[in-house]
């Protein structure tokens, strides 16, 4: 519990009976000032730019405790420093100090300290030594996309080759890190910020507002977590049909759809779901088959979908479709939308219309009430109604900061949090449909609130390729780093998403990725930006025979994962989890493309192209080697991992069940996939 006492003069912050931090008056404090930012966008992209106009310091004047709150009098202003949360949260507030917009606040740090977080990051986990922006953005980049691709003509890239860590962006972030010693911050802010780590006595935080901060303790990790879903919100528990096997990702209209779960069940695939994004209308582009964002049934492609929802939902499989807060100009909605002015403007007073990939769309104006509530009935009536299962909410990065809203406010301030008013209106229409925990939808970007609005995260688009920072590694680090944030349900695409050219997923690539998300919440297949240029999950026969392996293992997780879930919504602790949350070990604090699922399975995928071993890290306790049963104790060592004996390891010490379930699963032979 966090107490204040005076002692000589100095104000000391305790928590039982550690001084965790001691000021006197005279102290500095933080700094203030104020700035002039700006900002361009390009596909979803930003650069940024500020100038500081005026920043000063500030310093203890007077210190005056009450019984749970302190106040401190500064040079301007003053500050209150308040507990909560059963007295293991600390939230600082900025009182009389209005004229100013920007905020500079220094947190004592150790040498050895490791933080998470900051949302969700591809290519590090650990990011101490690391600054980042806390700003929505596409994640990949035009540029980006060139580079490998040249790269991979030339044969001069290397997987495991990244950039510097500044320079990538997210589609999910949040101003909040977990810190090795066991607490987290919290920023209650809706404004650009930043982080910098690289200081080895003090994070560095900088926020374009004065918002209330927010620490977090607790004895483990999962009661900072708790601490912090507490303050920040925890996700529904999953409709228990997600873990009965594969969710196929099909497209391209009802007989090409019949004919490919004919496949899959043929071949003793289990099948959960059919997810069908183009479902809507699909538009080939420059770039590959893309989509037509008007969200109404598109009977021309997709006849008698109404009755196949009802015949595959006879047999267990349910069908998921897509929708994003977007809507195509060439389409009805579009007109009837733009006639009742519920799109986002320009300063000239006409739809805003931003550039994705090769075509402009118009954005709904989720600050505009009526229109807010006409996308949300859209979504009720055109998909909840005709009763597709789930959705894919797409997008919500690419609020321009030069439009003009609804509302009235500056885009600057809404552009975080356009994305949880996006998974918010998605949110909704599950509640008011009486849906919640029957349906589910899955969101790309997101800020704090996304947490307790949607109902799970996917990784994004992807590349299709081993690279450590776009590929199937970069989803591991992204996982673990949203648990971290207090998001504690995501997954990745089945093989990834990012396609064209000379940039193609392979079958092995695909497998790997599958046995991977196998050990997942969710096992959900894409067939990518430019299917004809991906293996897909009936590639061939060796594919469909790993496909029904690992949709059956998937299956068999069901009560774990169901147990996992719970335990997330109850507590606010993912399903996937770091290794450090149980393991007090160095490399357990830097360990980045390991997992644990839930508390007692230890994942460590192939992330290596060609691989038949993977060394992987067992931290100091009693595993059992799932394919094969051969024990081991805490340490390094390199397994054997053919295409089908993913690395997993599970704990001796395990409840009964655990054991009972991996006793009835088969992990298959490398030969019996081949044939």
């Amino acid at each position: 519990m966090i107490t204040f006492q005076m002692n000589n003069g100095a104000l000391e912050i305790r928590r039982g009976d550690e001084v965790i931090h001691k000021i006197s008056a005279g102290d500095f404090f933080c700094e203030v000032g104020t700035a002039d930012t700006s900002f361009s966008m390009n596909r979803g992209s930003f650069k940024i730019s500020e100038e500081v106009l005026d920043k000063r310091a500030l310093y203890i004047r007077e210190i005056k405790i009450k019984e749970n709150w302190t106040t401190l009098y500064l040079t301007e202003g003053r500050v209150r420093l308040q507990t909560e949360y059963g007295g293991e949260r600390l939230k600082v507030s900025f009182l009389g100090l209005s004229i100013y917009d920007k905020l500079w606040f220094r947190i004592p740090a150790l040498p050895w300290e490791a933080v998470f977080g900051t949302g969700e990051t591809f290519s590090e986990f650990n990011l101490r030594g690391q600054s980042t922006t806390v700003w929505v953005s596409e994640h990949i980049n035009a540029k980006q996309v060139a580079t490998k691709l040249v790269k991979n003509f030339l044969h001069i890239g290397k997987p495991e080759r990244r950039k510097k860590f500044h320079k990538y962006a997210s589609y999910y972030v949040q101003p909040t890190f977990l810190s090795s010693r066991k607490y987290f911050f919290h920023a209650d802010a809706t404004s650009i910020s930043r982080f910098d780590f690289t200081n080895v006595r003090e994070h560095l935080i900088e926020i374009n507002e004065l918002s209330p901060l927010y620490f977090g303790f607790g004895k483990t990790y999962e009661d900072v977590l708790a601490n912090l879903t507490d303050l920040i919100g925890r996700q529904p528990t999953l409709p228990d049909w997600v873990f009965d096997g594969e969710i196929l990702g099909i497209q391209g209209g009802t007989e090409i759809m019949d004919q490919k779960v004919h496949t899959a069940l043929e071949h003793g695939m289990k099948v959960a779901g059919v997810w069908i994004q183009d479902w809507e209308g699909r538009r080939v582009t420059a770039v590959g088959k893309q989509l037509f964002w008007n969200w109404e049934w598109d009977k021309e492609l997709y006849p008698d979908l109404d009755k196949r929802i009802a015949q595959y939902g006879e047999k267990g499989i349910r069908v998921l479709g897509y929708c994003n807060p977007f809507l195509a100009v060439e389409k009805p909605l579009y007109q009837l939308a733009a006639d009742k002015g519920y799109c986002v403007k320009d300063k000239d007073g006409d739809d805003y219309l931003v550039t994705i990939t090769t075509f402009p769309a118009a954005m709904v104006d989720l600050t505009n009430p009526d229109a807010y509530n006409w996308i949300k009935e859209i979504i009720k009536t055109n998909m909840i109604d005709f009763g597709l299962a789930g959705w894919m909410a797409d997008f919500g990065e690419y609020l321009p900061t030069d439009c003009v809203l609804f509302s009235g406010e500056d885009p600057v301030s809404v552009h975080n949090i356009w994305p949880t008013l996006w998974a918010k209106v998605n949110r909704e229409a599950l509640q008011e449909s009486g849906m919640e925990g029957k349906l589910m939808f899955f969101t790309r970007s997101g800020y704090t609130d996304t947490v307790k609005y949607s109902t799970m995260m996917w990784n994004g688009d992807n590349h299709v390729d081993f690279t450590f920072d776009l590929g199937l590694p970069s989803v591991i680090p992204a996982m673990l780093s949203l648990t971290c944030c207090g998001f504690g349900l995501s997954h990745s695409d089945i093989g990834g998403y990012t396609t064209f050219f000379n940039l193609k997923r392979s079958e092995e690539l695909l497998m790997r990725w599958r046995e991977m998300n196998a050990f997942s919440p969710v096992l959900r297949g894409h067939e990518g930006l430019n299917p004809d240029l991906n293996a897909q999950f009936d590639a061939s026969e060796a594919v469909l025979r790993h496909g029904a392996a690992m949709s059956a293992i998937h299956a068999a997780l069901k009560p774990y994962l169901m147990d996992a879930d719970r335990y997330n919504h109850e507590h606010g602790v993912g399903i996937v989890r770091p290794l450090f949350f149980y393991y007090n070990e160095q490399r357990a604090f830097l360990e980045t493309h390991e997992y644990l699922l839930g508390r007692d399975i230890l994942v460590a995928p192939v992330i290596t192209e060609g691989a038949v071993t993977r060394e992987v890290y067992l931290p100091d306790d009693e595993w059992i080697h799932a394919p094969s049963g051969t024990e081991f104790r805490g340490g390094t060592y390199t397994v054997s991992a053919p295409i089908g004996a993913i690395p997993v390891f599970y704990r001796k010490k395990a409840d009964a069940s655990v054991h009972e379930m991996f006793a009835s699963i088969t992990f298959p032979k490398e030969r019996e996939i081949y044939g």
